[in-house]
């Protein structure tokens, strides 16, 4: 690599160097580099060999519990990861290989990531336009095989573009940071003085941006969250996804589920707690934890399938999404829909977040988004209306020009408006003319929410089902056999590609 002063550098940032990375998320032996001998090599008169700098990035097939992948990464040894360290374009054929032998991509990157560096121009003695590598490949790629990606030191450029351009994205705390460019052009280009960590650290992009999805506290957890992530998704598009045994009893009634709804609408309940009762026991893998908290994303099994897994969290703003909820929901819904996984989605959705915030962040074009998403994805899709399902953003829980199937629990409480709010809007003469303006609000609700009952709604079938929650797993579990027996015989990408 670059050095054993550079190693030792590398190791005293508290990072791995790119081979021990390799190593470590890779099945013990499987690794079959391509390049191996590139890099820069100087020769004396008589063509002996005097020197020799290897390629700054490492690339090559390997296998994730059996399953083969390609993996890159770069080598912050040599030229801190940076283009003009490295030889022929390897990065580049990895991304190819990858495409081509139809697997996996996982992309390990330290440093620029292979962009540029100003010292370019002093080796050439010119600039250049500039082009971003392979990136025809890259852009493909997001609508063929799962692209994983890792940040893993100081990313900048190129490099965060392509943590960011992936299907899942993990980065370290602490030795980890994402820019478009570090701090010292930071301060040079607009007089911002900041520290790598103030600039891009994970409190920046997992918390705040959600340019990354999740966080890990070392590199060894981050390549445990690659290895479960790749688990749930088939080896490209051309494939299902993998079916894993199953001990857990796909007719297991859980009585907490009964009573975990509380009975007064104001208050909130765990909605983890219900996924963790209704899907295989331990295996929610959540996506985007910190960022678009309102909504909960991630992956599941049911009955050892893989599903995509979408929930209103009420105890973050309601469960109202917010922009970033939306962008987190188009996400999910793409993935899934790229990859042929179906979706479950557990509503308790009280509408788009509203208020001036929520307008100035364009809420509604983002709500916009992600319910064009969900009425472009063909993947199986059921909802379980577990409680409030208002307005626009609950007319999205599924395609209503679909098949859209739904199960509804007897806490379901639906309409364009909340009878608490559309009140207020819809009797506001006859409340503002009363002499005591409150208690005629009060009583317009109460002669209302008589109407409230989801079992009305049953009776005129605007919902087909409502389900004792205890049946849920079961009936989820029937419905996973018939969704994957539904997935076409003849299986390819779609129309458009992932967005990232």
């Amino acid at each position: 690599m670059g050095g054993a002063a550079n190693i030792e550098r590398q190791h005293a940032a508290g990072r791995l160097t790119v081979r021990e990375r390799i190593d470590k998320l890779l099945d013990p032996g499987s690794f079959h580099e391509a390049g191996a001998l590139a890099g820069q090599a100087k020769y004396d008169g008589a063509g002996n060999l005097t020197a020799f700098t290897p390629s700054n990035f490492v690339t090559g097939s390997g296998l994730v519990d059996g399953r083969p992948v390609v993996v890159g990464g770069d080598d912050f040894t040599v030229r801190g990861g940076a283009a003009d360290a490295a030889i022929g374009n390897k990065m580049g054929h990895g991304e190819k290989l990858a495409r081509g032998l139809r697997i996996p991509m996982i992309r390990l990157v330290d440093g620029t990531g292979g962009g540029g560096s100003v010292k370019t121009i002093e080796q050439i003695g010119r600039t250049y336009v500039p082009a971003n590598p392979a990136w025809d490949t890259i852009t493909a790629m997001l609508g063929e095989v799962p692209v994983i990606a890792a940040c893993l030191g100081p990313v900048a450029g190129l490099g965060a573009v392509r943590v960011v351009t992936s299907h899942f994205s993990v980065m370290v705390r602490g030795s980890s940071q994402l820019f478009v460019a570090g701090p010292p052009v930071v301060e040079r280009g607009v007089g911002e003085k900041v520290s790598k960590e103030q600039l891009g650290g994970y409190e920046i992009h997992t918390r705040g941006s959600g340019a990354v999805d999740n966080e890990a506290e070392s590199e060894e957890e981050a390549f445990a969250m690659i290895r479960q992530f790749l688990a749930y998704l088939p080896q490209s598009v051309w494939q299902i996804p993998p079916r894993c045994a199953c001990a857990d009893d796909p007719a297991r009634r859980e009585e907490e589920l009964i009573s975990i709804i509380p009975r007064d609408r104001r208050r909130s309940y765990d909605v983890r707690r219900i996924l963790k009762l209704i899907f295989d026991r331990e295996s929610f893998f959540e996506i985007g934890f910190y960022y678009g908290r309102p909504v909960v994303g991630g992956l599941a099994r049911l009955n050892g399938f893989p599903v995509g897994v979408m929930a209103n969290d009420p105890r973050q703003g309601g469960g109202a999404p917010n922009a970033p909820a939306c962008d987190k929901m188009i996400r999910l819904v793409d993935m899934c829909d790229t990859f042929h996984i179906p979706v479950v989605n557990f509503v308790d959705n009280p509408g788009f977040l509203i208020g001036s915030v929520a307008e100035r962040a364009g809420t509604v074009r983002a709500g916009a988004r992600a319910l064009v998403a969900v009425y472009q994805a063909t993947t199986p899709w059921v909802s379980i209306l577990i409680r409030r399902c208002y307005g626009v953003a609950g007319a999205g829980h599924g395609n209503a020009q679909g098949l859209n199937l739904r199960y509804a629990w007897p806490s379901g409480d639906w309409g364009s408006l909340p009878i608490e709010g559309g009140v207020q809007a819809a009797y506001k003469r006859d409340i503002e003319s009363s002499p005591d303006p409150d208690a005629r609000r009060r009583e317009i609700e109460n002669a209302l929410n008589r109407f409230r009952s989801p079992l009305r709604t049953a009776e005129a079938f605007g919902i087909e089902e409502i389900i004792d929650p205890r049946d849920t797993r079961r009936l989820l579990c029937e419905w996973i056999e018939a969704a994957y027996a539904l997935l076409p015989s003849e299986l390819g990408p779609k129309l458009r590609a992932c967005r990232p």
